[in-house]
């Protein structure tokens, strides 16, 4: 393997120097209404089986979601799977007489800034002893596209050479990939979430920039996971959403798990700091992890991830998706906010 140019452990040691305490970007919550539209064209008529999943965003610790409105053309169901917990609108289309299907899913979500603190204050979690549970054991094993083996374990233990403890491991891993890579869509490769791809190209989106730190985090024993959703315009109160946004998070003892946005701080470089241990309000979650078998299991191969429908006719991906993603900002506070979206007998008719 190369060793690290002498330029990179120089800019390693200026990002040591960086403030470390984390400023106030943006609100600390941000309540808005999220539409998630989408067409599934080009469907067959006739004696055939349809199967459609699209993500459901609902809440957590950091997010308060309410569903206001499912319209559906055919008729659906909400389903969780089991390995990461996350939900799904499902349906099921036998013997379809259209070749169109359409969604659209409102919900009003409050989003909360979440934050464990900047590098200082994650220091004394550093010498915590990991304990890798039965639930966290996942994190630490590989994806298809993140390996934790060959040259990602390599980099990593050159990265953290003489770090002692988590939080300076991971503090190593985002300096390296934020003055390393660069934020890129040009060329075919990249989106994936290629761990092994981006540490070669250097380049590429958000997937490709948390792909490349969870691998590592990983190969040195650090869970991590990986987070989907969609960004929202910091600057905007309304619109549409080109497409979604990624995060990472690793798990320390007695702290729990802890945010990195590596991509975002490459692209607004004065949030290099806070985006180590935090993420703002400016975003919703749909989905966690990779290689996902979805609820009732595809046909398929499991998903590399889960933020676009998904369908399957006759046990294969086919048919056309058109998506649209919007988005508008509003006063008050969600009633019954920490509940779990509401449904009506978890079925919504056309």
């Amino acid at each position: 393997m190369k060793s690290l140019p002498l330029s990179v452990g120089v800019l390693l040691g200026l990002a040591v120097a960086v403030s470390r305490t984390p400023a106030a970007f943006s609100p600390k919550s941000r309540e808005f209404d999220f539409t998630y539209q989408a067409k599934i064209k080009d469907l067959p008529v006739g004696p055939h089986v349809v199967r459609i999943w699209i993500p459901e965003a609902q809440s957590d610790a950091h997010q308060y979601v309410r569903l206001l409105k499912i319209k559906s053309s055919v008729p659906t169901e909400f389903t969780r799977e089991g390995e990461y917990l996350n939900r799904m609108l499902y349906a099921e289309i036998r013997n379809p007489h259209s070749t169109e299907a359409d969604f659209t899913i409102t919900y009003r979500v409050l989003r909360n800034e979440y934050s464990k603190g900047d590098f200082q204050q994650l220091l004394r979690y550093n010498h915590d002893p990991q304990r890798a549970t039965l639930n966290l054991k996942r994190y630490l094993e590989p994806d298809r596209l993140i390996p934790v083996t060959g040259m990602i374990k390599g980099l990593g233990d050159q990265i953290t050479a003489g770090k002692q403890g988590p939080v300076e491991k991971a503090r190593a891993i985002y300096n390296y990939l934020f003055h390393t890579f660069r934020y890129d869509k040009s060329g075919t490769g990249w989106g994936r979430g290629d761990a092994v791809w981006a540490c070669d190209a250097k380049h590429g989106n958000c997937t490709d920039f948390h792909s490349a730190f969870i691998g590592m985090m990983r190969a040195e024993g650090i869970p991590a996971r990986f987070v989907i959703g969609f960004p929202l315009p910091d600057e905007l109160s309304q619109g549409t959403i080109p497409g979604y946004h990624c995060w990472a998070e690793f798990y320390l003892s007695h702290a729990g798990w802890v945010p990195v946005d590596i991509s975002e701080a490459w692209q607004d470089p004065k949030k290099y700091a806070y985006f180590f241990g935090a993420v703002d309000a400016n975003r919703v979650r749909f989905s966690a992890g990779r290689d996902l078998t979805l609820e009732p299991k595809q046909a398929g191969p499991p998903l590399n991830y889960f933020v676009y429908p998904y369908v399957e006719v006759d046990g294969k991906p086919a048919g056309k998706v058109e998506k649209d993603f919007t988005f508008q900002n509003i006063s008050g506070s969600i009633k019954g906010a920490g509940q779990s979206a509401s449904r009506q007998n978890g079925v919504s008719q056309p």
